[in-house]
């Protein structure tokens, strides 16, 4: 992805909420399946990593991209945010993308 793809995806991410919470039990196959149906449904998913996780932020965004065939858009702090192309999503004309509810 080209950086300037990469700062689009950036600032739309600002506005959005968590939609998974990774706690104490770290990314588990149920966790990574949530964020699976999540990133299924919207393409761009901010991911929040629990402070009594005890979990490194960028380490756990990585290997939660590489488990789903997603990328890293950014870490701050313990809010990483993830995105994957989801091409049935555009089937249907669209003049919002699916993450952001008209």
């Amino acid at each position: 992805m080209k950086g300037k793809e990469r700062a689009e995806l950036r600032a739309e991410a600002h506005h959005l909420d968590p939609l998974v919470h990774v706690g104490v039990a770290g990314a588990t196959d149920a966790v990574l399946q949530t964020i699976d149906d999540a990133l299924r449904t919207h393409e761009l998913v901010k991911v929040a990593i629990g402070r009594h996780a005890g979990l490194e932020p960028r380490p756990v965004a990585s290997a939660m991209a590489e488990a789903l065939g997603a990328e890293v858009i950014q870490v701050i702090g313990r809010k990483v945010t993830l995105y994957r192309h989801a091409p049935e999503l555009w089937a249907k004309p669209r003049l919002v993308p699916p993450w952001r509810r008209a």
